[in-house]
């Protein structure tokens, strides 16, 4: 299952900063405005480092939502209460 790519507009604004950081410091290290290329690979990498953070995030996530799942009471034997419909079967 893979997620659809992450955009400028996605980002939050601080992550926005951090890519146009990125992007000035780039130019500043080639000493000269950079190409188009080298423009979208900075955004690329940038990219898909927050994605994998992204994704990192959402699986503690799920592990963590997985743990606090309610698990069933296995001391009991039976439990007439839980077996029945409460209306009656229809």
């Amino acid at each position: 299952m893979s997620t659809a790519r992450l955009t400028q507009q996605d980002m939050t604004e601080s992550e926005q900063r951090e890519l146009k950081t990125l992007l000035d410091r780039a130019r500043i290290a080639e000493g000269r405005p950079l190409t188009n290329s080298e423009t979208n690979h900075v955004k690329k990498e940038y990219i898909d480092k927050l994605m994998a953070e992204r994704e990192l995030a959402a699986k503690k996530a799920r592990q963590l939502k997985k743990q606090k799942a309610l698990k069933p009471d296995t001391s009991a034997t039976w439990s007439w209460s839980a077996n029945t419909h409460n209306r009656g079967k229809r």
